[in-house]
């Protein structure tokens, strides 16, 4: 599994690059703060519930959560699913938002 830095994260959205991105927290959490993932919860991920996303095990898939936590573990078994290039946000929106607000 790679990762990837708030601030690199950031250059890349701002540069336009399209993005596989995966929000893998609540749909709370989801609908409080996002970056513009898709919302495939660490539980559907986790119970091999990942359809929405599957188009996607070729590309790089950068997933995210509060904290980093959960995505890690969901980026690790993405790719026992099949994910090629399934990549973590270090620190989540916690290191997101104290990096840009």
């Amino acid at each position: 599994m790679n990762t990837i830095t708030p601030q690199e994260l950031k250059t890349r959205i701002d540069k336009g690059e399209t993005l596989c991105l995966v929000d893998v927290r609540e749909p709370d959490e989801h609908a409080a703060f996002n970056i513009g993932g898709r919302l495939v919860p660490v539980g559907d991920i986790l119970s091999m519930q990942t359809e929405e996303i599957d188009d996607w095990k070729e590309k790089e898939v950068i997933f995210y959560c509060r904290s980093g936590n959960r995505s890690a573990r969901a980026a690790q078994f993405a790719e026992m699913l099949g994910f090629t290039n399934a990549v973590n946000l270090t620190g989540g929106m916690l290191a997101w938002k104290e990096a840009f607000q």
